[in-house]
């Protein structure tokens, strides 16, 4: 009988965007696997991309279960549903371990694995309490972490700080760092052919400036920052690939601010985009290791990122505090001033 381990994240995107090498490796190593997710959340996804999400997983024979998390750290009574839900699934399916990601379903699966002994592996994508973080995200989730990590296997960490905090104060029986997910540099490498492609698909002239960000449009992104940041700024147009609930507040604040905006939501071709692009800003306020950023340096796109945890392993140049609109605009200024060699410098 084949060993069956289960993958679970609080969406399903989250495993679709992150988890499928993880999948195929322990498929390889002989092990049945299941996915658990909430597979009705279209936060991230459309209901299209959720469902040839399923038909993947199901041509792989990973069997797809719905477990209604949700990403509300204050839905109580549905953490609670979904404890109950995560026990019995664990009891039935008795797991050789679970590997678990993003914060809520990862507590929620912890306290399921520790009721019913199962081994887990919790990777953290980034802490919500970090260098910098607001007082209340400590006061929730550091004692959560801390307290769970005493049924924690082993603990990936994917940034050096978080690494650096887990290993000194937290409880789980390993601790690992692994910089990241990784990035496929067979597909995303430069292709001077993308750029002609997409640029007439958006009407965008071919001496004008792309500023490229990818990501969910949410508040944490803090795109509307640089919306505000390059206002007057000639020649630019801001592209933002992603789906979020942002979308309209940020046309409106490029409309008040004079600013080329466009959103052309969720694409599968990404890569195009970082081609035909010619600076790529990442100006989130929290990440982990962020996956879009690894990818626009495989592409060899210059990067101007905020001075946050993650980031800073990575990008030692065009650094910028994320709240900040002047330098946001210099950090800007400066990578299309240097983008050839600081393009350059990322492809080595």
């Amino acid at each position: 009988m084949a060993k069956r381990v289960l993958m679970v994240a609080t969406v399903a995107a989250t495993i679709g965007s992150f988890n499928m090498n993880n999948i195929r490796i322990l498929q390889d190593l002989g092990y049945d696997v299941d996915v658990a997710a909430d597979f009705t959340d279209v936060s991230v996804w459309s209901e299209e991309r959720l469902s040839g999400f399923k038909k993947q997983l199901s041509d792989m024979s990973v069997e797809a279960i719905q477990l209604d998390f949700s990403r509300n750290p204050l839905k109580i009574g549905k953490h609670t549903a979904s404890y109950r839900e995560a026990v019995r699934l664990l009891k039935d399916k008795q797991y050789s371990f679970i590997h678990t990601h993003t914060p809520i379903a990862s507590a929620i699966m912890r306290l399921a694995a520790h009721k019913t002994s199962t081994k887990v592996i919790y990777t953290a994508h980034g802490f919500h309490f970090y260098d910098g973080a607001p007082l209340k995200n400590w006061i929730i989730f550091y004692p959560v972490e801390k307290f769970l990590s005493r049924w924690t296997d082993v603990l990936i960490t994917i940034t050096k700080e978080d690494y650096k905090r887990a290993s000194k104060y937290f409880n789980a029986k390993s601790t690992v760092y692994i910089p990241g997910v990784g990035v496929d540099t067979e597909k995303f490498k430069p292709n001077e052919n993308s750029r002609e492609k997409i640029r007439n698909e958006l009407s965008i002239p071919a001496d004008r400036i792309i500023l490229l960000s990818v990501g969910e449009l949410n508040e944490n992104k803090n795109h509307e920052r640089v919306i505000r940041a390059i206002s007057g700024m000639n020649n630019i147009t801001y592209v933002i690939v992603g789906k979020g609930e942002r979308k309209f507040k940020l046309d409106a604040v490029a409309t008040e601010c004079g600013v080329d905006l466009r959103l052309p939501g969720f694409r599968k071709d990404v890569v195009d985009f970082y081609n035909a692009a010619d600076i790529f800003i990442l100006p989130s306020i929290r990440e982990g290791l962020n996956v879009s950023l690894m990818e626009a340096m495989a592409c060899g796109l210059p990067c101007c990122v905020g001075k946050i945890r993650g980031n800073v392993d990575l990008v030692d140049d065009c650094l910028f505090t994320p709240i900040d609109e002047g330098q946001i605009r210099d950090a800007i200024s400066k990578a299309i001033e240097k983008k050839t060699e600081l393009g350059q410098k990322n492809l080595h």
